[in-house]
């Protein structure tokens, strides 16, 4: 049997991306905040006051890994949890001072690192690319939710 090219194979592709952009995030943003923990930061400046489960889904991160961003943050005093006065069984997340002082001096480093990780594209690569992987990865959600209308359908 001939082997493949996983030149074409999406997730050997998407791997060796992610493997590509670690890399810059580590060298060009932060050692100490990962991605997805700037994402949350990110969606708190936008929208402060949401809840736990409600970041998640802006983010994409499922609920054990949105737990565990949030307690990371929360140590480290980026983030405040206060009970919803509506219902006690919910926390509201606001970042705290640090946190905002934290999210503008990651904001210009990853516009940086993303102007290093797409400068192989031309302005209208770059638009065209991210507008690809975007749909892809919306689609992709419905695999984590099966129930959603707008998921993935697998040919039967």
């Amino acid at each position: 049997m001939a082997a493949v090219d996983l030149g074409t194979h999406p997730g050997h592709l998407a791997r060796r991306l992610q493997q590509a952009h670690h890399l810059l995030w580590n060298t060009m943003v932060s050692e100490e905040i990962t991605s997805p923990q700037f994402g949350v930061l990110n969606t708190l400046v936008a929208e402060p006051g949401l809840d736990q489960r409600t970041v998640g889904e802006r983010v994409g991160l499922d609920r054990s890994t949105i737990a565990e961003v949030i307690t990371r943050l929360g140590r480290r005093g980026l983030l405040d949890k206060v009970r919803d006065p509506q219902d006690g069984r919910r926390s509201l997340l606001h970042l705290t001072d640090d946190g905002l002082r934290t999210h503008k001096r990651l904001t210009v480093r990853t516009a940086r690192m993303n102007q290093v990780f797409l400068a192989p594209l031309s302005g209208e690569e770059r638009t065209l690319f991210l507008d690809l992987i975007r749909r892809v990865a919306d689609a992709a959600e419905g695999l984590r939710n099966p129930g959603d209308p707008g998921g993935i359908r697998t040919p039967s």
